[in-house]
């Protein structure tokens, strides 16, 4: 006897016509082979890219406990595991026939050997060409002939909603192959790059892991439009590609061995509205870019651009975020004057700066610390500052950008100036746009304000000027770490 029980048969009902299921078969089998020929298409122009690099081997804690101490003859194990090199891996994809790859830098980096597999088993030694640091592009290349290369698309055209497909080799696979679509466009700020960003990637949802950096991302008709790259601590089913307009440019300048150069302000900016206690000393304007700081030694610095100004319009351009403000300026040529508009306390004023090239590395003086006589050190309770007259010989010793004001010395943790950003060895030159020259004019204008209305703190630091804004508003401090 059975154990499943007899239904009896019900005469069903076909809900789709046979016909109308015959033509989405079709439709499905032609997406499958699309599919499929994007990943025949492309693949052979994939590489993956195993780099060395000199340093210790992660070791295990056992081998940390019985293996330390300096190297000797008696001490075999730990020599060889000092020698060992660290390895890791990526993907780049050919862009000429003879040898050219395009990769990711942060694959590259500080890499003493690079070897090279493509997708027929052939393995070469490559050489680095050039990087680019603040795009993270590189360029490679291998000493070989007629190579397959990838067709580059045009990544301005991307759609969202696109299909997208990546392509590399993570997790030391072999070639691996991962589809979605586009999700979004002009992703910025992405990477902490010292307040710089320029690159708006694309995102995705196909699948990019540790091994994928520097593969393509390609569309349906096997086209690269970007170049996948890992962002530490965002790779939470989101993929992000740099745009291939912005790879394929600066990969063409360094090929033809030119050093990537880029106009620059030398100004730290913020979206207007991204600050509620900003925009109270903003009313008068909607939308803008506001000046949070000059740089020491930047181009904005020999201007009369101040910190507070809100940016309106770069060259008759209307800018109404940080992102669109740093695109319009890096249009521009070096040495080039540039006209901005800009909303200053309930006026709108021309202001002319001529850029200058981007430096490489936008460092901070060392601080040395202050040590004040403590007879000229003064409280500021409600505000948690502590601060003294700023001599010209303290100027000198600290190297500092201006010899009048108020040096602070101290912040207390959890003050309304801790949570502005205030520094030991700021310079205080203005409150509320009235000149600071001493520690008993810094103190009476403090007094005269009111911290649920705010008060306006112009401050120089170590050449840099910023500006704060203390506000008693009742709520934890602010999260935003720019």
């Amino acid at each position: 006897m059975s154990i499943f029980a007899a239904t009896p048969e019900v005469a069903s009902t076909p809900t789709v016509p046979p016909a109308a299921a015959e033509q989405g078969k079709d439709v499905v089998h032609a997406l499958n082979n699309a599919f499929a020929k994007v990943f025949e298409t492309v693949a052979p122009s994939v590489v993956i890219i195993e780099v060395s690099k000199k340093g210790e081997s992660e070791g295990s804690a056992f081998d940390d406990l019985f293996f330390q101490g300096p190297p000797d003859e008696n001490n075999p194990r730990q020599n060889q595991r000092n020698l060992q090199p660290i390895q890791s891996e990526g993907s780049g994809f050919l862009v000429r026939p003879d040898g050219y790859i395009l990769t990711n830098f942060h694959v590259v980096e500080g890499a003493d050997k690079i070897d090279v597999k493509l997708k027929d088993g052939r393995e070469f030694q490559a050489k680095v060409v050039g990087t680019d640091e603040k795009t993270d592009v590189a360029v490679i290349k291998i000493d070989a002939k007629d190579l397959p290369v990838v067709q580059l698309g045009d990544s301005d055209a991307v759609k969202v909603g696109q299909f997208a497909f990546a392509i590399g080799a993570p997790f030391k696979l072999d070639y691996t192959f991962t589809y979605g679509v586009i999700s979004g466009k002009g992703r910025s700020k992405l990477l902490a790059t010292n307040g710089y960003s320029i690159s708006d990637y694309l995102q995705t949802d196909a699948s990019i892991n540790p091994g994928n950096s520097g593969g393509p991302l390609c569309d349906i008709d096997g086209k690269v439009i970007g170049m996948n790259t890992l962002i530490n601590g965002i790779n939470r089913g989101l993929g992000f590609a740099i745009p291939i307009n912005m790879a394929k440019e600066i990969g063409e300048e360094l090929i033809a061995g030119r050093k990537i150069i880029r106009p620059w302000l030398g100004i730290r900016i913020e979206t207007l509205g991204d600050d509620p206690s900003i925009r109270d000393f903003a009313k008068g304007v909607d939308k803008g870019v506001v000046v949070m700081r000059i740089e020491a030694d930047a181009p904005a610095n020999k201007s009369e651009l101040r910190p507070g100004d809100v940016i309106t319009q770069v060259d008759s351009n209307p800018v109404t975020t940080d992102s669109q403000l740093q695109h319009e300026i890096l249009k521009k040529k070096i040495g080039q004057k540039v006209d901005l508009t800009v909303w200053r306390k309930g006026q709108t004023l021309k202001i002319s700066v001529t850029t200058g090239e981007l430096p490489n590395e936008i460092a901070r003086a060392s601080n040395e610390p202050v040590r004040p006589p403590e007879n000229r050190e003064q409280e500021m309770g409600k505000f948690g500052l502590q601060v003294q007259e700023l001599t010209k010989e303290m100027a000198q010793r600290l190297k500092l950008g201006v010899e009048k004001g108020v040096i602070v010395t101290d912040v207390t943790d959890n003050s309304l100036a801790a949570q502005q950003g205030i520094e030991r060895e700021d310079v205080i030159t203005e409150v509320d746009g009235k000149p600071v020259t001493d520690v008993k004019t810094f103190r009476e204008a403090l007094n005269k304000a009111d911290p649920k209305k705010g008060v306006l703190l112009y401050l120089d630091r170590k050449g840099s000027k910023t500006f704060a804004v203390l506000k008693a508003t009742g709520a934890e401090p602010p999260t935003d770490d720019r």
